[in-house]
């Protein structure tokens, strides 16, 4: 059976650094797993990914020697029964806000005695390159569980949360948090607002005391560099689309061509501006 590099790398206290995948494609999937990165999130909580093209880029990215990893849509057990009997190697939880939607995220990510996850069919143990048998014997150990700390609320009970037993890591997402403070929408993620800053390196500073890999999403390599610096071990760096849009619209603004107006469309908030 193949071994989760991404958990045993993070577990020995190791940086660990991935991307955002937001189109439903399997090709693109497939060409940024090659790139070299740990990991790839597939984001089926704000994209229009269904359960069937997760999948498929799911097939793409364990072909490579990166991760497969998804974000869910939410904490529900359904969700998490589907995405790892589809192959996942790790689950982002989007919105903990208690130790008992921690807890919940534990109970539906383990099989028994750690939790109560569903034993059944799927195509998770071709994911991991084993039998079935071998799967049920190990995904424990193998499968990454990730719970999001993007709410004050949260914030305010982080102890609680990242102390539930079977809680990996945690990853910040800084525009949600900074909305739910009252500061408005698309903050940039490596903001230096002094409210924001003190509940990122609060949680940062709880989850390194309880054992926890702390994790947040990044705008890019400098702000990679900066996460790393200040002590996070796991760190998202945009997405696919970001990156896609951000190249075109750099060369289209050097054209000496332009379209016409009526023509031209702003997709400047899909580049510039990524909820996490």
């Amino acid at each position: 059976m193949r071994g989760n590099h991404v958990r045993r790398r993070l577990l020995a206290g190791e940086a660990s650094v991935g991307t955002w995948l937001a189109l439903p494609s399997p090709e693109a999937a497939e060409f940024i797993g090659r790139l070299g990165f740990d990991w790839v999130v597939v984001d089926t909580e704000h994209y229009a990914i269904d359960i069937r093209t997760m999948a498929q880029m799911f097939m793409a990215v364990a072909a490579t020697p990166t991760a497969p990893m998804v974000r869910i849509p939410w904490n529900d057990p359904m969700w998490f029964k589907r995405v790892l009997d589809a192959g996942a190697w790790g689950i982002v939880v989007p919105m903990v806000k208690s130790r008992e939607e921690a807890e919940r995220a534990v109970e539906a990510t383990r099989y028994h005695p750690l939790g109560n996850r569903s034993v059944g069919g799927g195509r998770h143990a071709l994911s991991f390159d084993t039998t079935a048998s071998e799967y049920y014997r190990h995904a424990n150990d193998e499968i990454l569980l990730v719970l999001q700390i993007e709410h004050i609320d949260a914030v305010e009970r982080v102890d609680e949360i990242l102390s539930v037993p079977g809680v990996d890591a945690c990853f910040i997402g800084p525009n949600d948090l900074a909305a739910s403070m009252g500061l408005g929408l698309g903050v940039p993620l490596e903001c230096d607002i002094p409210r924001v800053v003190e509940a990122i390196n609060h949680v940062r500073e709880t989850a390194v005391r309880l054992g926890v890999v702390p994790g947040i999403h990044c705008s890019n390599a400098d702000g990679v560099n900066q996460r790393l610096a200040e002590g996070f071990r796991l760190c998202g760096m945009a997405s696919e689309l970001r990156y896609l849009l951000a190249g075109l619209r750099a060369d289209i603004e050097r054209l000496n061509w332009r379209a016409a107006e009526p023509h031209r469309i702003d997709t400047a908030g899909q580049g510039d501006t990524v909820r996490y």
